[in-house]
């Protein structure tokens, strides 16, 4: 069965992240397959909304698939990966129609990019929100994602998340406004029929108008941040815990 089930629902595009197994952690396949989605999205005029979620119930996406990192050798594998995510982001964000990220279970890593990058994220109360990389692998995040994260969260509740290594609440997260519907699981499906509803009944080019143009504001003066990623993913500490991870020990720290 493929890893990630892309169908039109009539206006409706639905991806599914489709390893429960894994907790749906991205491998290089899947995150292409998001961009062709996002591509098929906006080349078929009849699609006007595009809905990501999770297959199992026990995740959204729990990250990108770790064993992938065992081949990185120095800074450079980490700005290659990097970029790669940022190309399959930035699509995303530029779709035209809404998206929309429903979320069960864990949404982590990767997986909280792929929902920041939305533009809705409805929830129930067990999905948690993080990027626990201080106490993973100790890599970092590209300078897009912290900024997609500061835009959705603010500095204070960013550096929160990622300095402690926690997992956010649904009920943290709806109150920071990063979830906007948050509903019991055995509503979901109706809450999620209201919100695809109210999104398709709405003028296309008023939503297209107000996502880009927020998009926009975002990235405006986006900096650089290579250097960043290059010597933390060149660490000696990175190298470590990647290993030790895939062998579920516990990584000793260095600070190099």
């Amino acid at each position: 069965m493929s890893e990630l089930l892309v169908t039109a629902d009539g206006p409706v595009l639905r991806v599914v992240f489709n390893r429960p197994a894994q907790h749906n952690a991205l491998t290089w396949a899947m995150w292409d397959g998001l961009y062709d989605a996002c591509e098929r999205a906006d080349a078929d005029p009849s699609i006007r909304l595009l809905v990501l979620s999770g297959a199992g119930g026990r995740a959204f996406v729990a990250g990108t698939d770790i064993s992938q990192f065992a081949s990185f050798t120095d800074g450079e594998d980490g700005i290659a990966y990097e970029r790669k995510v940022q190309r399959v982001i930035d699509r995303l964000e530029q779709v035209r129609s809404p998206t929309v990220a429903v979320v069960e279970g864990y949404c982590v890593g990767g997986g909280l990019v792929v929902a920041a990058a939305c533009d809705l994220r409805v929830a129930v109360p067990g999905a948690r929100f993080g990027a626990p990389i201080a106490r993973t692998l100790g890599n970092c995040l590209s300078m897009n994602t912290y900024s997609l994260l500061v835009h959705h969260l603010g500095p204070a509740r960013t550096l929160d998340m990622l300095l402690r290594a926690r997992l956010f609440t649904a009920e943290e997260a709806h109150a920071a406004g990063f979830v906007a519907e948050l509903c019991e699981p055995d509503d979901l499906a109706a809450r999620r029929a209201e919100v695809e509803e109210r999104l398709l009944s709405h003028a296309p080019l008023s939503m297209w108008a107000a996502k880009e143009a927020v998009r926009r504001l975002r990235v405006a003066n986006l900096p650089d941040g290579d250097d960043i990623v290059a010597a933390v993913f060149g660490s000696d500490d990175f190298h470590a815990a990647v290993p030790a991870f895939l062998a579920k020990d516990r990584a000793t720290w260095q600070g190099h």
